[in-house]
């Protein structure tokens, strides 16, 4: 077991925490001196730092060598058939394989080409008509051509007849023409061809989430996305660069990965079978429930693991960085730990962070965290704990239980704060939970305090918004805090019950305000309307 330096409590804590987030600003906060901290047990694994597989790797695959016959198994795989997906959920999520009957599933072919900054890829995906009314149309998320990047489709087709597309918003919104309108309960095939030019240089919007930089290619929402259709409809506005692009129903994928064989490579899920086709490498890889699938690969990459319960937690960096990837993934397990004894099963048998170029200081994505290379680099070290408890959070607060990032971002921003403030209370006591709590009223007050609205759009606090330059501070700080004064109101013990129930009773969907707010007043018996007004509404 190890310990590392956490925090003196006070000002130094205050400073380091009121600009750390999932999302910070682009422009990285300048690096503090590392304070010291109380000593921790650690979950007691060994340490292993070695290059290739992902850490748990299926026996390669046999059979044929010959790549369109591998496409031709992969989508040839019933559409119905769960039992892969399986293999990735620890066993009290099983269930969840019978309970989203309906939920979309993906099978999607996707190549990489030897410059890692070029994709090609085949997507075919079955949507079941959910909703109560019949559907026209169907609309799709193309969201590198938003995020710096750009993708194409051609050959579409629903149900094997060839369609005519429709585009919108800068062309990130595909319409899919509808033979016959969709009606409730009917399910619906949709396939094309995709092509994605991913960028490369730093100024890359989306925080450089999807982007091949420093030797690292990382593939978020790089394939042509179903959106969510809600009580306003299909989904299809553009979010603000200060917060998430991201809007999922949870779904099902299959994916087939072919890439150069050097690269080692990372993904939401699990990996069932890697082979070598014609010199490069092909990776058969399952996922879901999920709210979209991420992948992050390098040749550099080496693995430092962790067992907690029936998870394997991973931490991917090169191996000149490998005391901060153990640190990673000491922080990732304890996490784990933690936040599973207060909300429920983590749903996967593998947790992934990744070391990649990213200008934020992590980003999630299901069973897969982005951390900045700046803090396994020990440049950011000292943000190395409470964004990695962040992160894991969201594992919870996002896939989990998903809401609408861009016109309710506090609902899993906010929740994560507040859930980051629990974790460093487990790990670190009363005076861990203190000063956390004055990292998050640090934040508040680059605001100066003010009294504005939790739960607005991100596009209110972005910068041609009503409160421009407020996003970090009021949906990160004051956003937390408010979890902090409704279980004030409700008694910390209704309000635990509370937390358990929400994520229980959102498990795989997606929850609203109006939802949580029901919800916490079923468990306290009392009106909420006055802290909702003084907080959340405007």
């Amino acid at each position: 077991m190890r310990n590392k330096s956490l925090f003196s409590l006070g000002a130094a804590l205050l400073l380091l925490l009121a600009l750390t987030a999932c999302r910070p600003a682009l422009t990285r906060p300048a690096a503090m001196s590392s304070p010291q901290a109380t000593a921790t047990a650690r979950p007691q694994a060994t340490a292993t730092l070695a290059p290739g597989l992902p850490a748990k790797p299926a026996p390669a695959a046999t059979g044929t060598t010959d790549a369109a016959a591998a496409v031709s198994a992969l989508f040839g795989l019933a559409w119905d058939d769960r039992a892969a997906f399986a293999q990735g959920l620890v066993a009290s999520e099983q269930g969840a394989l019978a309970d989203l009957a309906t939920a979309s599933v993906y099978h999607i072919d996707l190549h990489i080409d030897d410059s890692l900054a070029q994709a090609t890829g085949r997507l075919e995906v079955r949507y079941t008509n959910r909703e109560t009314v019949a559907l026209e149309e169907l609309v799709f998320r193309l969201f590198p051509n938003l995020t710096g990047g750009s993708m194409t489709v051609t050959n579409l087709r629903v149900d094997g007849a060839p369609a005519t597309p429709g585009y919108a918003q800068e062309d990130s919104v595909l319409f899919v023409p509808l033979p016959e309108a969709l009606q409730p309960g009917q399910q619906a095939v949709i396939s094309m061809d995709f092509d994605v030019a991913v960028p490369t240089d730093a100024a890359s919007s989306n925080y450089g989430t999807f982007a091949y930089l420093e030797d690292v290619l990382a593939l978020a929402h790089a394939y042509p996305m179903i959106a969510v259709y809600d009580d306003e409809g299909w989904n299809r506005e553009i979010a603000p660069p200060d917060g998430d692009v991201v809007y999922a129903d949870a779904s099902f994928y299959r994916v087939q990965v072919t890439a150069p064989a050097d690269l080692v490579v990372v993904t939401s899920g699990t990996t069932l079978a890697q082979q070598q086709v014609d010199e490069r490498q092909v990776l058969t890889i399952v996922a879901g429930p999920a709210r979209d699938f991420y992948l992050a690969a390098s040749p550099n990459y080496r693995v430092v693991s962790r067992q907690v319960g029936e998870t394997l937690v991973n931490s991917y960096a090169p191996a000149r960085l490998k005391s901060s990837a153990r640190e990673v993934a000491d922080v990732a397990a304890q996490a784990l730990e933690s936040l599973t004894a207060r909300f429920g099963p983590y749903p996967y048998r593998e947790l992934d962070l990744v070391s990649t170029a990213t200008s934020a200081l992590g980003v999630e994505y299901p069973g897969i965290i982005a951390i900045t290379d700046d803090i396994y680099g020990r440049a950011f070290g000292q943000y190395l704990e409470s964004t990695v408890a962040h992160e894991v959070a969201h594992q919870w607060f996002y896939n989990v239980v998903g809401n609408d990032q861009v016109d309710e971002p506090w609902l899993d921003e906010a929740l994560t704060q507040y859930a980051t403030l629990l974790y460093f209370g487990d790990q670190h006591g009363p005076a861990g939970a203190e000063a956390f709590h004055a990292s998050l009223q640090g934040r508040w007050e680059h605001s100066d305090g003010a009294k504005i609205p939790v739960g607005l759009p991100v596009a209110a606090y972005s910068e041609d918004g009503q409160y421009p330059g407020t996003y970090g501070s009021i949906v990160y700080g004051r956003g937390a805090i408010f979890f902090e004064a409704l279980a004030e109101v409700m008694g910390q013990e209704a309000f635990d019950a509370f937390l358990v129930d929400y994520v229980q009773m959102h498990r795989w969907g997606i929850a609203t305000a109006e939802s949580l707010r029901a919800l916490a007043e079923q468990h306290c018996g009392c009106d909420l309307e006055p802290l909702f007004q003084e907080w959340i509404y405007p």
